[in-house]
């Protein structure tokens, strides 16, 4: 046991020494030291000594070029709550950002589905500690991480919901702050317990299809770095690489399941040095490979809600294959893999951190719970509007207003003013002639003027089930139980006998 041990700790301290300053190397051996200590005697259910876990956690932090105390926190997580050391020695023997981190890691516990009110209660934690410190969701993704690498050794009782948890919370937050790789490890590790049957039928689809995909993308790779070079074009980057599992599943959900209208199974991603330089690679790819239509998308002049940038294109080459190119800077790369870990990789000798975008969200979700009563509204809420992914629309005048994917012309209605919800008719969609339903999603980008009649009574019941946001479901029913009382009050009026 002593040399499973001494593995997992010469695994952290060689990550250490690739991703930290030399000087903090140091301290972190200091840490898994304390913690191999703390720990001794425990076993994981794999009946490996407990003290790989948190090895393994801090290696996995170390691996996002996370800061020295971040690493620190992730050996120590769960020496406070599973071994009682106190937050004061933790601050005496490290420091107190440490312990602070530690402590937070400890509030948040250990969400689980046993009951809807401890579940309420434990995403509320998860979500307040998210608000206080983003850091304490790295050691939680990282935790998880490694927990669902040893989920085929877990009780089976226990697999589905582990998994579950993982694929309904930690993988939408990791979306909501903009860190994809970690949403893609969590979800890929996930869905062969949550759902089996289609994770096969993916797999023998990427098994089928992936070959001569990878094949195409590689030579494609060489020739590209190739023109690129005779454009005099600095590649820092040039890649190929496979569409995540889950995520392809749920793209091919969108499209009837057929695989053939799949265009991003494999992609190149090619990193180059500034925005300039993107800008120049789309033309000459273009210029070399037919571009498909429709397929073009600049998200660097109009970024993703959660700030990501890039050029998108998807070209037909020469053998027939339809390939996708992402074309970005190192900057935009580090965000979009790390979101809001890629502030604190690059800045983390600045004395303030910039993740005000990607914790925004979190702010409105502290906001947004107070006023949600009905534990039933909390969870579809939670799943529908708080870890949605955005869209961004317009209105006339030059407003752009959040919404979750999927939202409608309700829920822009009343987000603008509860009275234009109210009395709302319609919708006019970048400017069309035709009017856009009100229980019709909108898209990311679009222009929407929402159209009123003062003479309107009010919504009807059946707006409910049009719209996306806790707020307009409240203000429905709000209004709906004013009209309800108004009738009452009529129907009172007019039956009762009135006093001579």
């Amino acid at each position: 046991m002593a040399d499973v041990i001494t593995a997992y700790r010469e695994r952290l301290i060689d990550e250490t020494r690739r991703s930290l300053p030399a000087s903090d190397v140091s301290l972190v051996e200091s840490a898994a030291d304390f913690a191999i200590a703390a720990h001794a005697g425990q076993v994981r259910i794999s009946g490996l000594p407990y003290a790989t876990h948190p090895l393994e956690t801090a290696r996995k932090l170390a691996a996002m070029c996370l800061p020295t105390d971040v690493v620190i926190a992730g050996v120590l997580h769960d020496v406070h709550e599973d071994v009682g050391v106190p937050l004061e020695e933790i601050e005496h023997r490290f420091n107190a950002d440490v312990a602070k981190l530690v402590g937070g890691v400890t509030k948040v516990g250990k969400i689980t589905y046993r009951g809807e009110q401890r579940y309420i209660e434990n995403v509320r934690k998860m979500f307040i500690a998210l608000a206080d410190d983003v850091r304490v969701m790295f050691i939680k993704f990282a935790d998880r991480l490694h927990n669902l690498e040893d989920l085929s050794i877990v009780p089976e009782s226990k697999r589905v919901r582990i998994a579950r948890e993982a694929l309904d919370i930690y993988a939408p937050i990791a979306n909501r702050l903009a860190m994809h790789e970690i949403k893609a490890q969590l979800e890929d590790l996930s869905f062969p317990y949550v759902y089996p049957e289609e994770a096969r039928w993916v797999e023998s689809l990427v098994a089928t299809n992936y070959e001569a995909k990878r094949i195409a993308c590689e030579r494609l790779r060489v020739d590209t770095a190739a023109e690129l070079q005779r454009h005099r074009i600095t590649v820092h980057e040039a890649e190929g690489r496979l569409k995540p599992r889950y995520s392809l599943y749920q793209k091919l959900l969108r499209h009837n399941r057929d695989i053939s209208q799949i265009y991003d199974l494999t992609a190149l991603r090619v990193i180059v040095g500034d925005v300039a330089d993107c800008y120049a690679v789309l033309g000459i790819l273009h210029k070399r490979w037919k571009p498909l239509k429709g397929r073009i998308k600049d998200y660097i002049a109009n970024p993703k809600p959660n700030g990501y940038q890039s050029l998108h294109t998807t070209v037909a080459v020469e053998d027939g294959e339809v390939v996708e190119f992402q074309i970005r800077t190192m900057a935009m790369h580090e965000e979009a893999q790390w979101g809001a870990a890629a502030a604190w990789r690059y800045h983390e000798r600045s004395p303030t951190k910039p993740t005000a975008r990607q914790l925004r969200w979190v702010e409105e979700f502290v906001q947004w719970q107070r006023g949600v009563k009905n534990p039933t509204d909390f969870i579809e809420g939670i799943k529908t509007e708080i870890l949605r992914d955005r869209i961004l629309v317009f209105t006339p005048k030059g407003d752009v207003i959040e919404l979750p994917e999927g939202a409608t012309p309700l829920d822009l209605a009343y987000a603008i003013h509860t009275e234009i919800g109210n009395h709302a008719t319609g919708a006019r969609v970048n400017g069309t002639a035709s009017l856009h339903p009100l229980n019709q999603p909108l898209r990311n980008g679009d222009m929407v003027e929402v159209l009123t009649d003062p003479k309107r009574k009010g919504p009807s019941a059946d707006w409910l089930s049009s719209v996306r946001t806790t707020n307009a479901r409240s203000k429905i029913r709000d209004a709906l139980r004013g009209t309800l009382k108004t009738k009452v009050a009529s129907w009172v009026s007019a039956t009762m006998p009135k006093r001579k």
